[in-house]
C-alpha cells in the first residue's frame, strides 16, 4: 500500500459523513430562523466540520500506532481504527503531517469566522481544537470525559459553532438539537469501544466499558440511545422543536431493538457487528431526518 493511500485510509473516509450532518443541523437551524446564510459561509462551515473530523481521525490513528495499541487491537468494520499504519508503518509521519495540516485549515476557517463574528466564535472554536488535540492522549484516560467529549464535540461545539459562524441565534431549538446530538454521538463512541476494551486497557485507556464492564456499558448505551428519542419527543410536545422534526423518531423502533439486543450480543462477535452496523445506520438516519424536519 502506498503512503498516500495509507493517509487517506487513516482519515477513515467511510465515517466522515457524521461531521457534515452535525454541521448541517446548524445550517438547517439557521435557515429555520429566517436568516438564510450566505453560500460561502455555509460551504466553509461544512468543509470546516469535515476537516475537523478528519484531523481527529488522523491524529487518533497516528497516536494509536505510536503507542502500540494498533498492533494489539482486534479490528471490526466499526471499531479499532483503519489498520492503515500497521500495514504501512513508513506512512506514520505523513499521517501526522496530514493531521496537523487539516487542523491548520480548520483554524484558518475559524479565524475567518472569528473576524466575522467575534468572541463567541473564539470560545467554541477553541473548545473544538482542544478536543481534537487532547482526545486520544488525555481524554481517553478519564471515563466520564471519554464518554462526553465526542458528544460535546459533534453536538454543542459543532452545531452551536455552526450557528454562531452563520450569524444565527442560539435559541431553544439549537440547544435542544445539540443535546440530542450529544447523546447520540456519545452513545456511538461508547458502543464502538466494546470490542476494543481489552486492547484499550492494555494501552492505558480508561473508558466506561473498561471501568464498569461490558454488561453495564451495554445498558448505558441503551439509555443514551433511547434517551435521545425521549428528549426529542418531549421537546416536540413542548413546542421547542417544529412538528416536522417528528420524522426523526422513525428509527426509534430500530433503536429499541439495538438496546434490547446488545447485552445478549456481547459474547458473539458476529451478532455484535450486526448491532454495531445497525447502530451507525440509526444514528445517521436520525440526524438526516432531523435536518429534513427542521428544513420543512
Amino acid at each position: 500500500m502506498s503512503e498516500t493511500v495509507a493517509v487517506v485510509r487513516a482519515a477513515r473516509p467511510n465515517f466522515l459523513v457524521l461531521a457534515p450532518l452535525c454541521a448541517g443541523l446548524g445550517v438547517a437551524l439557521a435557515w429555520q430562523q429566517g436568516e438564510p446564510p450566505t453560500l460561502l459561509d455555509t460551504l466553509l462551515v461544512l468543509v470546516g466540520a469535515l476537516l475537523a473530523h478528519a484531523a481527529v481521525n488522523l491524529l487518533n490513528e497516528y497516536e494509536d500506532f505510536v503507542s502500540g495499541l494498533d498492533l494489539i487491537t482486534q479490528r471490526t468494520p466499526f471499531s479499532g481504527g483503519s489498520g492503515a499504519l500497521p500495514e504501512t508503518p513508513c506512512a506514520a509521519t505523513r499521517v501526522l503531517l496530514a493531521a496537523l495540516g487539516t487542523l491548520g485549515l480548520v483554524v484558518a476557517i475559524g479565524l475567518y469566522f472569528l473576524w466575522l463574528r467575534g468572541l463567541p466564535m473564539l470560545v467554541l472554536g477553541a473548545a473544538g481544537v482542544v478536543l481534537v488535540l487532547t482526545y486520544t492522549r488525555w481524554i481517553t484516560r478519564s471515563p466520564i470525559l471519554c464518554l462526553l467529549a465526542p458528544g460535546l464535540g459533534f453536538g454543542p461545539v459543532m452545531i452551536l459553532g455552526s450557528l454562531v459562524a452563520l450569524g444565527a441565534r442560539l435559541d431553544t431549538a439549537a440547544i435542544t438539537v445539540s443535546g440530542i446530538s450529544l447523546l447520540l454521538v456519545s452513545e456511538l463512541l461508547l458502543i464502538n469501544q466494546i470490542p476494543d476494551a481489552e486492547a484499550d486497557a492494555k494501552a492505558g485507556r480508561r473508558h466506561l466499558v473498561i471501568t464498569l464492564g461490558q454488561p453495564i456499558a451495554a445498558r448505558l448505551v441503551g439509555a443514551l440511545l433511547l434517551g435521545s428519542y425521549g428528549v426529542l419527543g418531549v421537546c416536540i410536545l413542548a413546542g421547542w422543536l417544529p412538528a416536522w422534526t417528528a420524522l426523526a423518531l422513525a428509527p426509534a423502533p430500530a433503536a429499541l431493538w439495538i438496546s434490547l439486543r446488545l447485552p445478549g450480543a456481547l459474547a458473539n462477535p458476529r451478532q455484535l457487528n450486526t448491532v454495531l452496523g445497525l447502530n451507525v445506520a440509526v444514528l445517521l438516519a436520525t440526524l438526516a431526518l432531523l435536518i429534513c424536519g427542521l428544513s420543512l
